[in-house]
């Protein structure tokens, strides 16, 4: 007899689907200690999802130098949502409500379309998974609180800075030259003193702020910043009003956006009179500002000087190779024609202190098309192996202290706000408000010094990856460049050093020093 068995479907066994996780990161700024920061986030969830052997890493998302409130500019945002409608991701993990958006009702609309999409999002710091609400009631309210969060604390400081313009207990942070600051106090530091009153007395003397600069260096007297003295310090002394003893408060402000702009009236402006011991005498003070005031009107420059500092693409970026002084453009008549020509500041004032003779505009630019064009042509040997050193160099240990010390700045911060809410409340002593206060600012200045040192110390090597991939960009597309622009000039070089009137060395920004013959 014939027996029928029922062949039943076996399931294939093989390893479990893992579920594709995607991070999303964000920074509000685009300086370098912010985008260091963006990188210690990265490295921090590249890592973190890649430990998850139930994860497969999915890909990391962010944005720099972008406002949390404005969604529609986030490319990087706006791209991962691109990718979960593609079917590409299956989870989200991002560090919190604030950094994934700071409008509530955005914030709902994206973590319910990404829900219908079966994609739920975990937000680190508040420890909710979309996945398991059962309402939305609490994302709503802590999504209302991190809207509200960047407005509270500007408000919140501008307060207290505000009142401490008003009573004039506002502190100096970092003094100008001539004074220290001992316990909140301006304190005259003696032989810097000097020196200030001398560059007044040389300024009440005729003499201009290049003259003034160029001796001090001659004479190896340091400033507080820096190696040299420069023109810009020397009158940024004698318009500081401080030097008389008086202070004027508020001279700059920070808008909505957080970018800083001169208070030309926006802003209301206090005057302490006698805040400190004085350098210079009011008269002193007055007389060398209006000669400052009639020297720019006989240049026809008027108060706003500044647009003329770099009228060239070449301005001030080329450097004397034998005594260190700025090249200045002059132009040059023969015969044939007039040409523009780069001179050497100190040989231009005396050839017996420099003898470094001129070069050409259009020698120059020839240099740097040549300097250019072989970096097309030699693109993969040169910079990729220059690439991969300086990404091989960064130190992953460093940003994992970044990253610590950031959170304990993000706590003091809270930390000030609750203490700030408590005192406009009048639910706390002004006597223990102050003494908390000054724990937390002690605190704060601390952290701050730490991560002042170790973004010191990354920041230079991460602008040059930065810059270096940027010349890469350019130099991939394999066009042979044919005509200068000061754009690409500027986009690339950091400054040029003339070695001597046949060669010179252009300076890159991503750090690399080439040397290139002048063609006369």
């Amino acid at each position: 007899m014939k027996t029928i068995t029922k062949i039943e479907e076996i399931e294939s066994v093989g390893p479990a689907k893992k579920i594709r996780v995607a991070a999303y990161c964000r920074v509000s700024s685009s300086s370098d200690d912010q985008l260091i920061s963006l990188e210690t986030q990265k490295a921090h969830y590249e890592t973190y999802i890649r430990a998850n052997p139930e994860w497969e890493f999915a890909g990391l998302y962010y944005d720099e130098g972008i406002s949390g409130t404005k969604t529609s500019k986030r490319e990087g945002l706006l791209s991962m949502l691109k990718d979960c409608g593609r079917g590409k991701i299956d989870y989200i993990v991002t560090k919190s409500i604030s950094r994934f958006a700071r409008n509530t009702a955005d914030c709902l609309t994206m973590v319910r379309k990404l829900l219908e999409l079966d994609i739920p999002v975990f937000f680190e710091k508040e420890n909710i998974n979309t996945a398991s609400m059962e309402s939305e009631l609490m994302l709503s309210i802590l999504s209302s609180m991190a809207e509200s969060e960047s407005v509270s604390i500007s408000q919140n400081a501008k307060w207290s800075i505000q009142r401490r313009f008003k009573n004039g207990t506002f502190i100096i942070a970092c003094p100008p030259y001539g004074y220290d600051n001992v316990d909140g106090e301006l304190v005259v530091v003696p032989e810097q003193a000097v020196v200030v009153k001398r560059i007044f007395a040389d300024a009440l003397a005729g003499k201009g702020t290049h003259m003034i600069a160029r001796e001090l260096n001659s004479e190896g007297l340091p400033p507080i910043q820096g190696k040299k003295w420069h023109p810009g310090t020397i009158k940024f002394i004698l318009k500081n009003e401080k030097y008389t003893g008086d202070v004027i408060f508020q001279k700059t402000y920070t808008d909505s956006s957080f970018n800083r702009h001169r208070n030309n009236g926006e802003y209301d402006q206090y005057f302490c009179e006698n805040h400190h011991e004085p350098i210079i005498s009011h008269e002193d003070f007055d007389k060398v500002n209006e000669l400052l005031r009639q020297r720019g009107k006989e240049k026809g420059n008027g108060e706003d000087t500044a647009k003329y500092n770099n009228r060239y693409g070449f301005s001030g970026r080329i450097k004397c190779g034998e005594c260190g002084s700025t090249f200045k453009r002059r132009m040059h008549y023969k015969p044939s024609g007039a040409y523009v020509a780069w001179c050497c500041g100190r040989h231009i004032d005396s050839v017996d202190a420099c003898s470094m003779k001129y070069i050409t505009d259009d020698a120059l630019k020839a240099a740097f098309l040549t300097m250019m064009n072989k970096l097309v042509f030699s693109h993969k040997v040169v910079l990729k192996p220059l690439l991969n050193d300086l990404i091989t160099t960064s130190d992953s240990e460093r940003l994992q202290q970044i990253s610590e010390l950031e959170n304990q700045i993000e706590k003091n911060v809270e930390q000030k706000q609750v203490l700030t809410d408590l005192m406009t409340s009048v639910k706390l002593s002004p006597a223990l408000f102050h003494k908390v206060s000054n724990e937390l600012n002690t605190e704060a200045e601390m952290l701050s010094k730490k991560k002042e040192g170790l973004l010191y110390s990354m920041s230079g090597e991460y602008s040059k990856v930065e810059e270096l991939k940027l010349l890469m960009q350019f130099t991939a597309k394999n066009n042979m460049v044919t005509e200068f622009t000061e754009e690409l000039f500027l986009a690339y070089v950091d400054r040029v050093t003339v070695v001597s009137r046949a060669e010179v060395m252009f300076e890159l920004k991503c750090g690399l020093n080439l040397k290139e013959r002048l063609v006369k």
